[in-house]
């Protein structure tokens, strides 16, 4: 059973990705206003009357932006772990939406599709990323992690197509005009993973099996994109896995539809 994905957007001005089977949709995120989502979603000819949830990794705006009036206006159903929903209720306009509490580690289904959410490192209260899955076909998202661990690898490992993060360059990290503090968080164990972490984790989970690579989180000035996805796509091929596709996700539009 083939599944589609889009990244509708992804970087420090918003991340979401919509992942749907024949019969069911869902948003990963919803770091873009209600409206760019909607807009998008058109562009690929598909409507937020045919989302069934919206799965959040974590609580910071640039995954949580649309959330609130996506689920008031288009009564879209939100799911969170409780370290999420706890760290977005102190938030007033967040505190009377309505959750569907899920327990990290723990699959759940939504329509036809499971959905696992799992530990990722970053700096928020319970981060997670998510592996979607119908039938055999696996697509796995993690979009925020300041390194890879053991348990993120597992997880992709069997992943048709994965949305990773490749936020910096190290070297472009270290000369950029940014204050010591922010360049250590970004480059810290609970930041962002750079172009070079996230050309290693491609080598440890690629296979026959993988098909496509969505790098994520790309900063503005602290990366440039061909820069990521050369990375990436020269320590596939020197692995002997040329037939990744190795896509590229931006800020300020969506990309294809991508069947996996």
């Amino acid at each position: 059973m083939s599944l589609k994905v889009c990244i509708l957007g992804s970087g420090s001005s918003g991340n979401s990705t919509f992942v749907a089977s024949d019969t069911t949709a869902l948003l990963i995120d919803a770091g873009l206003s209600a409206r760019a989502i909607e807009q998008r979603l058109s562009v690929i000819g598909r409507s937020t009357d045919e989302v069934r949830g919206i799965c959040i990794s974590h609580e910071h705006g640039d995954h949580t932006q649309g959330l609130r009036v996506l689920h008031q206006r288009a009564g879209i159903p939100l799911y969170a772990n409780a370290g999420t929903v706890e760290a977005l209720r102190r938030t007033p306009e967040n505190d009377s939406l309505r959750w569907q509490i899920f327990t990290t580690g723990s699959p759940f289904q939504v329509g036809d599709l499971s959905v696992e959410p799992f530990a990722v490192p970053h700096d928020a209260y319970e981060p997670v990323g998510f592996v979607i899955a119908s039938g055999d076909t696996r697509i796995g998202i993690v979009t925020d992690m300041g390194m890879c661990t053991t348990l993120i690898r597992e997880r992709l490992r069997h992943c048709h197509a994965v949305v990773i993060e490749s936020n910096h360059d190290e070297h472009m990290l270290k000369e950029a005009n940014r204050p010591w503090h922010l360049k250590q968080r970004i480059g810290g164990r609970q930041g962002h993973l750079s172009n070079q972490g996230a050309a290693l984790l491609l080598e440890e989970i690629a296979g026959p099996h993988l098909r496509h690579v969505f790098l994520a989180h790309l900063s503005e000035d602290c990366n440039r994109p061909e820069l990521a996805r050369q990375t990436a796509h020269d320590m596939l091929v020197r692995k002997g896995h040329s037939h990744v596709a190795v896509n590229l996700t931006y800020p300020d539009r969506p990309t294809e539809l991508c069947a996996v």
